[in-house]
Order: C-alpha cells, then sequence, then structure tokens
C-alpha cells in the first residue's frame, strides 16, 4: 500500500491524499461503503459504482465462518457473496477494508465482562453476570455465540488469521474498545492492553499479508478514551511500533468518546501520528463529523447510519434529513439537485414513501435500493466536495456554509 499527501490544510492535520492498494486506489477524504457481510444490503456492486463509492468496509466477526470460503475464491474483491434479496451477487472489486470483530464480540457483553474480572479480584460474587455473552480476558475475548449459543474465542491472532483468509487490502488490529461508563483508571489498563493486543496483532499479520498473492495492510487502533495524555501516549507508541522493522500501515481512530470532543481527540491523535500513514475515522458519517474529522486529519469513514437510516425512512438533503412517514401524497423531489440514480429517475418523496409503506416484499427491497442510493450518495458527494473544498483552498468558508444551510432548520 502506498499513501500519498497531495495537499495539507493551514491546520497541518487535514489533507487530500491518494491511497494506492492492490485492487484501486482511494482519493481522500472518502467515505466507504459498510457491507458487513460482504456486499452492500440492497445494493449491487454497479450500484456503489454509481454512488461514486470507492472502497467497501466488511466484518470480521461476521464473516470468521466464511473465511476460508473467502480466501478459496481469491479474497473478498473476488468473493461471490450469497445475497438475501435476489439481486445479482457481482463482487467488489474495488479495495476493501475489513475492521476486527473486536467491538462485536466486546458488545455481547456490554463491557461487562470487565466488571466480572474486577469482582473477582475482589471476591465478590454475582450471580447476575451469569448471562453475559462476552469477558474481556488478557489472551482475548470469551464470548457465546449469539446465534448459535456456542462458545468461542478471539484473541489478536484469531482475528489477523480470520482476517488475512478474508483478504482485504486494509485490516484492523484487535483491540478494546472502552465506553464511556469507564474509569480513567481502567482506560489506562485497556489501553496497554490494546497495545500488548497491537503487538501480537503485528506479529501475526506479518505471517499471513501475503498468502493470497497480494499485500494486504493492517492498521494500529488507537483507544484511550477522552483523555488527551492517553490519546498521545497511545498514538506515539503504536507510531513507533515495529516487527522486525515492519510497522502499521496506517491507523483507526477508534473509542468512545462525546460527540463535543470529537475535535480535540482527533487532534491529539493526529498530532503525534505521522503524517506519511493514512488514517481510518471509526463508525462515524453525519456531515459535522466528516467535516471535523477531515479537518483533524481524517482521511478515510465509515458507518452503517446512511443505509439503516434509509431503511427506515430517513432522506439525507442539505438542508437537513427529513423521514418519509410524513410525505404521503408529497410530488416533491427528494433531494432537489440530487444526482444520485433515484433523484435522476424522477423518484419523488410521495412515491418512494408509497414504496416503503407498501406491504409487498418485492417493493419494499425496491425502496431500500432506491433510498439506501441516496443516502449513500448525499455522503460520498460530501466527502468529494470535502475533497475539491481543500485542493481550491476553501475548505474554510465551504464547511460554515455547508453547516450553517444543513443545521438552519433546528
Amino acid at each position: 500500500m502506498d499513501f500519498r499527501v497531495e495537499k495539507v490544510l493551514p491546520n497541518g492535520l487535514g489533507r487530500v491524499g491518494t491511497i494506492q492498494t492492490a485492487h484501486g486506489e482511494i482519493k481522500t477524504p472518502a467515505f466507504m461503503a459498510v457491507g458487513t457481510q460482504g456486499y452492500v444490503r440492497f445494493l449491487s456492486a454497479e450500484d456503489l459504482r454509481g454512488i461514486g463509492a470507492q472502497a467497501m468496509l466488511s466484518n470480521g466477526f461476521h464473516l470468521r465462518r466464511k473465511s476460508a470460503e473467502i480466501a478459496e475464491a481469491g479474497g473478498l474483491a473476488a468473493w461471490r457473496p450469497a445475497r438475501e434479496d435476489g439481486r445479482p451477487n457481482e463482487p467488489w472489486h474495488g479495495p476493501t477494508l475489513t475492521d476486527s470483530g473486536g467491538f462485536q464480540v466486546m458488545s455481547l457483553g456490554s463491557g461487562l465482562g470487565k466488571v466480572v474480572s474486577m469482582e473477582k479480584e475482589r471476591g465478590v460474587v454475582n450471580t447476575a453476570h451469569k448471562e453475559r455473552l462476552a469477558q474481556v480476558i488478557e489472551e482475548g475475548v470469551s464470548f457465546i455465540d449469539p446465534f448459535d449459543h456456542e462458545p468461542e474465542f478471539i484473541g489478536p491472532e484469531e482475528s489477523m488469521q480470520i482476517q488475512c483468509r478474508i483478504g482485504a487490502d486494509i485490516h484492523m488490529a484487535f483491540d478494546e474498545l472502552t465506553s464511556l461508563a469507564d474509569t480513567y483508571e481502567y482506560n489506562i489498563e485497556a489501553m496497554e492492553r490494546t497495545e500488548r493486543w497491537a503487538l501480537r496483532s503485528l506479529k501475526e499479520h506479518i505471517k499471513h499479508r501475503d498468502d493470497l498473492g497480494y499485500r494486504q495492510n493492517l492498521y494500529g487502533v488507537l483507544q484511550g478514551g477522552r483523555w488527551e495524555d492517553l490519546r498521545r501516549q497511545t498514538a506515539r507508541n503504536l507510531a513507533k511500533m515495529e516487527v522486525n522493522g515492519v510497522g502499521f500501515d496506517g491507523f483507526g481512530l477508534g473509542g468512545a468518546f462525546l460527540k463535543e470532543d470529537l475535535g480535540e481527540i482527533l487532534r491529539w491523535c493526529n498530532e503525534e501520528l505521522p503524517m506519511d500513514k493514512p488514517r481510518h475515522l471509526l463508525g462515524l458519517s453525519h456531515p459535522d463529523d466528516i467535516l471535523i474529522g477531515a479537518e483533524m486529519g481524517a482521511d478515510t469513514f465509515d458507518c452503517v447510519a446512511p443505509m439503516r437510516e434509509a431503511r427506515h425512512g430517513k432522506i439525507y438533503t442539505r438542508d437537513g434529513n427529513y423521514n418519509l412517514r410524513k410525505m404521503a401524497d408529497s410530488g416533491e423531489a427528494l433531494e432537489p439537485g440530487c444526482d444520485c440514480a433515484t433523484c435522476r429517475a424522477g423518484w419523488t418523496r410521495g412515491s418512494l414513501r408509497a414504496l416503503w409503506r407498501s406491504g409487498d416484499t418485492e417493493k419494499k427491497q425496491k425502496y431500500y435500493n432506491l433510498a439506501s442510493t441516496h443516502n449513500l450518495r448525499f455522503i460520498v458527494r460530501l466527502t468529494e466536495e470535502v475533497r475539491q473544498a481543500m485542493l481550491d483552498d476553501n475548505f474554510a468558508e465551504y464547511k460554515r456554509e455547508f453547516l450553517a444551510r444543513y443545521y438552519a432548520g433546528r
């Protein structure tokens, strides 16, 4: 993987760049469409290309039992997943990223496995904890699969083996996500464990990164909660972490924090991280998140929200979002001036609502495709415009005008 920085904002953090992978390039800032199971629900690869998507993010946890099948096919960019909606299953041939699955397995225990560990140390027995599905231990995470109720274990080594079989261009190191309820002291403990897991992830990844005949790349993931000293410390530690001269190819910016703290936290992290390696902001997609993230040095983004909210009737526009539930018989365009395929085809708020509220399965699936196309195009177009505004030296003005219009009705 190669990353080329083309322009940097006056603040020294935000930048325009290009990530070159074995399956194509990503012009940054960029939004990655989320295809949890190896495809984006209700959208074909052709739909994604029409939207302008440059990359797809999939989930290592959800694909773990299909990883051998994916490897046999030649990796995620060549695999033809079975779809639930009957649409063609052409592979997404472009750049791909997988997360480690750490968030998914830890969320099974809602962070409560850590409470169990602390209680054991204090000699406390709480029978209410017996229903928890996951516990964090030094080796990794022990959990009960919520679908088949079988016990499983994933640690850094297992996560890297799974991701290297899936064969995305970019992988995430296995990390421990803390919650807003966790104390400063526990964040230190979790951050130090995440760094130990990062080193183990790097060692294991090096063994398997070329197994499918092309180079797979690994990002270290930053935790540290809402504390500046922890964020800066772990950024410095991961930036210099190496195994036999091999370090991380980029960095994932993760962790639990309040929305209003996003800019400061990214500044703390990215002032410490090297300029010549890309950074991915995990799980955020609202316009203000992307604008602040790009300004503070994030290069790529992902989130399920554009597609998930579309399925629940929420439509994105430059003038703020609205719900189709209130749009019966409306002949208005979804968003005046939108260049997505749904709007170009002439679908109105009322006609799309009729599909959504229909009891017909085929019509509902058509709605999911049309609404998801619109919302995803809105976010992808936003990152395209952010990139151009940076190149044109008017990002500050663009950000101010976009947010003023977007939030004018609130």
